[in-house]
């Protein structure tokens, strides 16, 4: 299937998008170690994201050099099960040996507004990042950017309020962050996502859309979540 501005792979199923997600972080980390010294990785939330994220915990990789930043995160207390950022340490962080003052989690615990403002700063310092990883969710959203919502043009870092999905108060990189990238991996997983990426596919100005577009991203799919209106392709490998 073509998803205008990106590239698309389709695979197998959810755990060939999550080795391929894993493979990929891996690469990119040795290159840009050795490209610059360090590997800055944007994380998500999420179901396949947090399987690739078990394949790196055992994984070998020059930790040291690894800086991990949040694509967005649910102002809950810090160590509330649906918490982002403590999904994220159980599935991998607290598995390898990266400096714990290069893991930089989302304050979101702050509340929405105290938050945003407290990651800003991180967040340009960071730019442009190396990779970032990113999920969709059933309605078309990434990150904590939700369709129907505005998203602000200026800042990095937006407080959310309303989600359709709770909790109601998040916080989330501006596409003005995500898409200040090198590459971008958007992992798309499941019959529940084929609405969605018929909207996307017919050209609705989506939220992933939009990002995906401005990151020039790779969207690794799984057989899934193909809409039936993209099954004439009968190679899955090809995008």
């Amino acid at each position: 299937m073509q998803l205008t501005g990106v590239e698309v792979r389709v695979l197998p199923d959810a755990d060939a998008v999550a080795a391929a997600t894993a493979e990929i972080v891996l690469s990119a980390a040795a290159e840009a170690i050795a490209a610059r010294g360090a590997f800055r990785l944007v994380v998500a939330g999420g179901t396949t994201p947090m399987a690739a994220y078990r394949l790196l915990a055992d994984a070998e990789a020059d930790w040291a050099h690894w800086h991990i930043y949040h694509g967005d995160e649910r102002c809950l207390p810090v160590a509330d099960a649906d918490r982002n950022s403590r999904a994220t340490d159980e599935a991998w962080l607290s598995r390898v040996p990266i400096p714990s003052e290069q893991v930089h989690p989302i304050p979101a615990e702050q509340g929405a507004e105290d938050a945003a403002a407290a990651y800003e700063p991180v967040v340009a310092a960071a730019l442009p990042f190396d990779l970032v990883l990113l999920g969709m969710g059933e309605d078309g959203h990434t990150a904590s950017l939700f369709p129907g919502h505005e998203i602000l043009p200026g800042p990095l870092v937006m407080a959310v309020h309303d989600s359709p999905k709770p909790p109601p108060d998040r916080v989330s990189l501006t596409p003005s962050a995500l898409c200040r990238t090198r590459q971008m991996v958007v992992m798309v997983t499941g019959a529940a996502k084929r609405p969605a990426l018929a909207r996307w596919q017919a050209g609705e100005g989506l939220p992933v859309a939009r990002v995906a577009a401005g990151g020039s991203a790779l969207v690794l799919l799984d057989q899934a979540a193909m809409p039936d209106t993209a099954g004439e392709d009968p190679d899955p490998e090809r995008g």
